[in-house]
């Protein structure tokens, strides 16, 4: 990539957990000119990117994707996007499924719609495995998917049949990053809908016994978050031939239990704690695990992260970094 033609990209949700991690990636990378913000910083933290202060590459803009002049905004000089914003957790969604619809469908409509009138051909966005619903197939193929359980769920669904869509009408490059259990550094512990992960370590810095649904025998593809990252940088440097829609596994084609997950954190920390099970929550899956032959043949992703590493750099960020 020639001097002038380094990339200029848009991350929405950038100052998020995923987005903030690939903000620095990508400020690192001697392809790219500019990395562009968008955050209404509700999940998003201003400490996440405070270390590129000084660094004329990066702008940060605080508005929502909701507001579809502000995606308009932000898209302008633009050539390529990592659509990261979004309103998580499945059990949010179930509670809130209006705001869920409206940010997921209509904000991602909006970073749609604006990359359109831009001229912007190659978007990368975040989707989900929990579009894979009800189905029972273990290990989860791309095309195989289920009744969805969850407004998230849904929504996430409704975006990739959007990127479909504008691909064949407008010709667009879409990839979508079906993430499993996304965990790392910068995720944050606190509030109601927090993940798994981050709850275990922050139960074990406050002595207080962790939350465990069911009877912890569910499993899930846990995956680093330096695994995303590298999916969102392949799929946004992707040449493609021409204009297509697709949708890959972002995982690492193992599972744990939670209460594996459990122990392993037990191993690493040393507590004494024990779990207290709760019931089941609604629109859970039991059970979650990625084929991700699809995204190493395709995109070239290869894990670069294994689950137990993961855990081990996530457990030292906490113990060191997080406030």
């Amino acid at each position: 990539m020639s001097q002038e033609k380094k990339a200029k990209i848009l991350v929405t949700g950038g100052a998020g957990f995923i987005g903030s991690n690939l903000v620095d990636v990508l400020l690192r990378d001697t392809r790219v000119d500019l990395v562009r913000v968008l955050d209404d910083f509700s999940n998003g933290k201003k400490d996440n990117l405070t270390h590129w202060a000084n660094d004329p590459r990066l702008e940060i803009i605080e508005g929502d994707i909701r507001d579809f002049s502000v995606c308009q905004q932000v898209c302008k000089g633009i050539d390529r996007i990592s659509h990261q914003a979004a309103m998580g957790s499945v059990p949010r969604s179930v509670k809130d499924p209006l705001t869920t619809h409206d940010v997921n469908v209509n904000g991602t409509m909006h970073v749609f719609t604006a990359a359109k009138e831009e001229g912007i051909k190659n978007i990368v966005y975040a989707s989900s495995s929990s579009v894979y619903g009800d189905s029972e197939v273990l290990p989860k193929k791309e095309q195989n998917t289920g009744n969805v359980l969850s407004p998230y769920a849904l929504s996430k669904a409704i975006s990739e049949q959007y990127a479909a869509l504008y691909t064949r009408n407008y010709g667009m490059t879409f990839t979508g990053l079906r993430y499993f259990n996304i965990f790392g550094p910068r995720q944050d512990p606190q509030g109601p809908y927090a993940a798994v992960i981050p709850l275990f370590f922050k139960a074990i810095q406050e002595g207080i016994a962790p939350q465990i649904f069911g009877d912890g025998e569910q499993s899930r593809d846990f995956t680093y978050v330096t695994n995303a990252v590298q999916a969102n940088v392949l799929g946004l440097f992707k040449e493609a031939p021409k204009a297509e829609a697709n949708v890959y596994n972002i995982a690492c084609g193992y599972r744990t239990t939670i209460n594996e997950l459990w122990k392993a954190m037990i191993q690493l920390s040393g507590t004494g704690l024990s779990p207290v099970h709760l019931p089941l929550r609604q629109g859970d899956i039991p059970h979650s695990l990625a084929d991700i032959s699809k995204s190493k043949t395709d995109l070239n992703f290869t894990p670069d992260t294994i689950f137990q590493d993961g855990l081990k750099k996530t457990y030292e960020w906490f113990v060191n970094e997080y406030k």
